[in-house]
């Protein structure tokens, strides 16, 4: 009895360190292509941001500078680069939003408006930013600062989604607000770390 007692805890306890241990992200898929998909240049595009429109930048830059911190670019465009860019073509501007529409309305990734695109940024691959959360809130009677976001890793070549993945992050709080930027980098750099 004593040994059934002491080897069911020792189960309970491994089971508990093994969930413990089990982190990850609330949603991420894999392509095929994934696993031999190694662009030395991306470029950000800007946010898809639906209602949270002060999001804009901000997400666009902590997600660029997690990136960066990465270390797996040789060449990780920065946000002025990307916006100056698409603000002066009008050509780009269409395909930006021609390509955004498809990937928000369908789920589907056009291969030409994504060809376009990385051709005039000069990169091999596109990391498409959907902000899903950027906000004060209140949950069970708690303060809360929160931050969602989901992530798509475009080939431009192939012209589709190579590996995407969602996930939020959330502090309560009772006086001082946190940054919801700064929740957004670590959010930023947790994902990345997914990525194949």
């Amino acid at each position: 009895m004593k040994h059934m007692l002491r080897s069911s805890l020792a189960w309970m306890l491994l089971g508990g360190t093994l969930l413990a241990g089990c982190g990850g992200l609330q949603d991420m898929w894999e392509g095929p292509g994934a696993q031999s998909f190694r662009p030395s240049s991306i470029a950000v595009l800007p946010p898809v941001v639906g209602s949270f429109d002060e999001s804009r930048e901000p997400a666009q830059e902590v997600v660029t500078n997690a990136l960066k911190k990465s270390a797996r670019y040789t060449q990780v465009l920065a946000p002025d680069e990307v916006n100056g860019f698409l603000a002066a073509s009008n050509e780009a501007r269409e395909a930006l939003t021609s390509y955004l529409s498809g990937l928000e309305t369908a789920g589907v990734s056009d291969k030409g408006a994504a060809a376009k695109l990385a051709q005039a940024l000069k990169a091999d691959a596109l990391m498409v930013v959907k902000v899903t959360s950027w906000e004060y809130t209140r949950s069970e009677g708690d303060k809360v600062a929160k931050v969602g976001l989901g992530l798509r890793l475009i080939d431009p070549k192939q012209g589709g989604i190579v590996w995407k993945a969602r996930h939020t992050n959330a502090k309560s709080y009772m006086f001082f607000k946190p940054n919801l930027k700064d929740i957004a980098a670590d959010l930023s750099e947790d994902m990345i770390k997914y990525i194949p």
